[in-house]
This record gives structure tokens, C-alpha cells and sequence, in this order.
């Protein structure tokens, strides 16, 4: 088994894995309720105050497992049971007071909120502070100290706070799915929903009882894979998703090909852009900064635009299924540009949890030759690789249009860039937008996130036979697949 980054990970990964098993035996229905009792077998706790609350929060996350609540459109959910370990007060006094006669702090809480103890030590009276920082900016000594809970700090966007429970919640009108707070939280409270057994049950079910083919179904694998196996070969793996019951592995990257070409043509039509191919950057401008909707590009993502094609070119029916690093990736299917052409989503976490369940060794795979798409397609893995690609179209087509691009890595740089477009003060044509710093790379539901990921990718892209994008797109034939 695998090496997790963390035992949050972990954790996620047993779950998923003996809900894989109950979902490929046809027993999931009959027996999930088992899965809590084998996590947190007992008799004492190993990670929570009691066994009894390991298992409550097990089955939470055995719920998500499932694909939660399919009347609530939202990805990222909060495991409420499981979110009581952080913090609750924005500002405390630490044993740094030196209880000084300037008395910075006092003087300067808008509310009378601070006041000196028995001791001469500054105090806090909780009930009546507004959390708005002033005491601790003025501290000589930096003894007022703020404690910002995990999950709100990695949200850029202010999408996560605590309710009256003093518990997590989650602003969907603020929330892109981009699985930031999931990744940060350390008790692994947030749990983006999983659409694994669905996955599963369309591989079961493309033959029926007698044998007979109802339908193919396709793997279109995002190329940030690159990053996410050490030990074996991406022919190998090509091979165990083989095993798993795909009749095809299609890289996304193929679609990043396509995707290039089209937004290079629609850029120099248009004069300026922002990209459409991180789903969660999209859903930042639609939520967040309106006035640039009219901007984005009108392409699919390249997720999308291979599912596309694959289901357009293909002679007999087939399914799409894509496998990748992005939580934000499972709110887009549902998008009705997009549900039609891919049928669902699912993480590396996730594909980890299946291969394993089926107790498929990688390792000890032959090789799948998979060799679709270009160097610029594939480096749409990481940060800057849109724009590398777009560049490349824009030289093979020979247009007479410069292509000044911002590379925004993270949603701090693109809240930033669109600011400044909006405003009229960026100097640039094209803006591309990925939420994650790093880019898919770094995405919520890789494997692993390192710094290194960046260089695999560019590796990977190297291994391409294709001369260019154009090169790529004019030999790719759904019949090879």
C-alpha cells in the first residue's frame, strides 16, 4: 500500500476503499453500516475522545462515500460531529503580556473589550470582542495572539466560517469546490463527495447478465497524473484502469490540445480573455467578479471538449468517466454543457480507493502505450501550461495577433489580475486563471502534492511523439482508442 501525506488522507482512503469493495461485491447497500465498526474497530479510541464518536464521524464519511446528499448540489460539505477541535476564540492573550503601563491594547478596542486582570495582565472578555484585531496589531510584545482556524485561512475568498455552534460552515454562494479547506482541515471535518460508486456501478453494468455489451465506457485521465505514481510506469497504470473495466484510457490532455486551438482562435478574435479550463477559477468570476463573466472563453474545458469527442466520433455507445486531481471538476459535470458529455467524476483519491479495492498491484502491470496527446496539451497539468499551448497555436497557425498573457497560480493571483481587468488597468490580452496554486497539480484530490509535481508533468510532456498541437489533433482517431 501506498505512503499517505497525511493520516487525515488515510483515513479518507480506508473509507473509500470498503465502500469500492461493498460497491464492486453488490453489497453495498446491505452492508455499509459495517464500515465504521471495521475504521474504528476499538476497543478504545485512537483518535477521537471516545470509540463511539470515531464510528459516528466513519459513518458521516461513509455517506460521502456514497455520494451524500443528491438533492444538495454542493461538493464540499462539513462533517458538523467531526468539527470541534479548533480554537474558537479569534484573539487571546498570551503569557508574553508583560502588563505594561501604555496599555496599547486597552486604548484601542473600539468595544472597552480588554481590560487588566488581578495580575496586571491585558484580558479579553470574550462576549464582548468583535474579533477585530486592532489590540494584537498595536502589541509591543505580540502577545495578543489570533488563531484562525485552518480552514478559513486557506480559503482565499472568505467562502468558510463559524456558525453559532461555533462549528464550520460553508457559504455556497461564496464556494467554488476548489477542496481548499478539505486539504487544510486537520481533523478532516470537510469532505468533498464522492461519485465513486457511480463510477462503479456504470463499469458493472456496461455488460448485462448474459455477457452482452450494452455500451463502452471510456477513462479520460487528466494529465497531472504524471505526478501522483512512483513506483510504476503511467503505461502501467494505464493498464490497472484497464483492469478495473474501461475499455479505454484517453488522455484529457488530447482535449487540452483541442481546447488550446480554440481559445488561441477565439482570443484573437475577440481581443481579450480569461480561460475556461479550471472549473473553480470559472466559478470564481461567477460568483465573485460578475462584470468579467462576458470574458471567459465560451470552450469546454478540456475534460469536457475529449468527452465531447469521444462521444460524437464514437460507432457505438460509450460512457466517459474522467479521473483527475480537482473536486470543483465533480460540480461542473452537473453543468448542462457538460453533463451530457461526461458521465462522471471521480479524484486520484478515489481511483486509489477502487484499484485497491479490486487488489490490482500496479507495480507488477505490462505496459498500455498511451500516446495521444502533444507536450503542450500535457503541460495543461501544471501552471502556465495554457498559456504555453495557446502561444504554440498562435505560432503554428502563424497569426498576426500577440498574445500577452497573465499567469495567475492560485485564486489569490487571479482575484488580482481580473481586479485589475476590471478596472482597466492589465496590461495583458489573455488571463489564465487556475485556482490552485501550482496549478491541477496541486489540486484537493491528489495523491500527493509536491514540489516536484511540476517537473513530472514537464517530464511527462517531454515523452509526447507529436511535433505540436496541430500535430496531435489531426492524428488523434476515437477508433484507436
Amino acid at each position: 500500500m501506498r505512503n499517505f501525506e497525511t493520516d487525515v488522507q488515510l483515513l479518507k482512503y480506508r473509507v473509500l476503499k470498503e465502500v469500492a469493495i461493498r460497491a464492486y461485491e453488490g453489497n453495498l447497500m446491505d452492508s455499509y453500516y459495517e464500515i465504521p465498526q471495521i475504521i474504528s474497530p476499538g476497543p478504545k479510541a485512537t483518535m477521537r475522545c471516545c470509540i463511539y464518536k470515531e464510528r459516528a464521524i466513519a459513518q458521516e464519511r461513509v455517506r460521502l462515500a456514497m455520494g451524500g446528499d443528491r438533492r444538495d448540489p454542493s461538493i464540499i460539505e462539513v462533517i458538523q460531529i467531526a468539527c470541534d477541535e479548533c480554537p474558537v476564540e479569534r484573539y487571546t492573550v498570551s503569557e508574553s503580556c508583560r502588563g505594561c503601563i501604555s496599555q496599547r491594547c486597552i486604548k484601542n478596542c473600539p468595544k472597552n473589550a480588554i481590560k487588566k486582570n488581578s495580575k496586571g495582565k491585558a484580558e479579553i472578555d470574550l462576549d464582548i470582542c468583535i474579533e477585530c484585531g486592532r489590540c494584537a496589531k498595536v502589541c509591543p510584545y505580540g502577545a495578543i495572539v489570533e488563531h484562525v482556524r485552518p480552514c478559513e485561512r486557506s480559503c482565499k475568498i472568505n467562502a468558510i466560517h463559524m456558525n453559532e455552534e461555533k462549528k464550520a460552515e460553508i457559504i455556497p454562494e461564496k464556494c467554488i469546490s476548489c477542496g481548499a479547506c478539505a486539504s487544510a482541515c486537520p481533523f478532516g471535518a470537510i469532505v468533498d463527495k464522492s461519485f465513486m460508486v457511480d463510477a462503479i456501478n456504470i463499469i458493472k453494468n456496461a455488460k448485462d447478465a448474459s455477457g452482452e455489451q450494452n455500451y463502452k465506457v471510456a477513462a479520460i485521465v487528466a494529465p497531472a497524473i504524471a505526478a501522483q505514481f512512483d513506483d510504476c510506469s503511467l503505461a502501467q497504470v494505464a493498464t490497472g484502469i484497464r483492469k478495473l473495466g474501461f475499455d479505454y484510457v484517453v488522455e484529457a490532455a488530447m482535449g487540452a490540445d483541442m481546447v488550446a486551438d480554440k481559445e488561441a482562435q477565439e482570443l484573437a478574435e475577440k481581443g481579450f480573455l480569461t480561460s475556461s479550463c479550471c472549473p473553480a477559477f470559472v466559478s470564481y468570476i461567477e460568483k465573485h467578479v460578475p462584470a468579467m463573466k462576458e470574458h471567459v472563453s465560451h470552450n469546454l474545458s478540456p475534460m469536457a471538449e475529449i468527452g465531447r469527442f469521444i462521444k460524437e466520433n464514437s460507432e457505438t455507445p460509450i460512457k466517459t468517466i474522467f479521473i483527475g486531481p480537482c473536486t470543483a471538476k465533480k460540480e461542473e459535470k452537473f453543468k448542462p454543457t457538460v453533463d451530457m458529455w461526461i458521465d462522471c467524476v471521480i479524484t486520484f483519491e478515489e481511483f486509489q480507493a477502487m484499484i485497491d479495492a479490486k487488489e490490482i498491484d500496479l507495480t507488477t502491470m505490462d505496459e498500455t502505450s498511451v500516446n495521444d496527446a502533444s507536450y503542450f496539451g500535457r503541460v495543461f497539468g501544471r501552471s502556465g501550461g495554457l498559456t504555453e499551448a495557446v502561444l504554440q497555436v498562435a505560432k503554428e497557425r502563424e497569426m498576426d495577433f500577440e498574445v500577452k498573457a497573465e499567469v495567475c497560480s492560485g485564486i489569490e493571483e487571479c482575484k488580482i489580475a481580473l481586479l485589475k481587468a476590471k478596472a482597466g488597468k492589465l496590461d495583458k490580452n489573455f488571463i489564465e486563471g487556475m485556482a490552485c496554486v501550482g496549478g491541477c497539480v496541486s489540486g484537493a484530490g491528489s495523491l500527493v502534492h509536491e514540489l516536484k509535481s511540476k517537473v513530472k508533468v514537464d517530464q511527462y510532456g517531454k515523452k509526447s511523439d507529436k511535433e505540436g498541437v496541430a500535430d496531435a489533433i489531426n492524428q488523434y482517431n476515437v477508433d484507436d482508442m
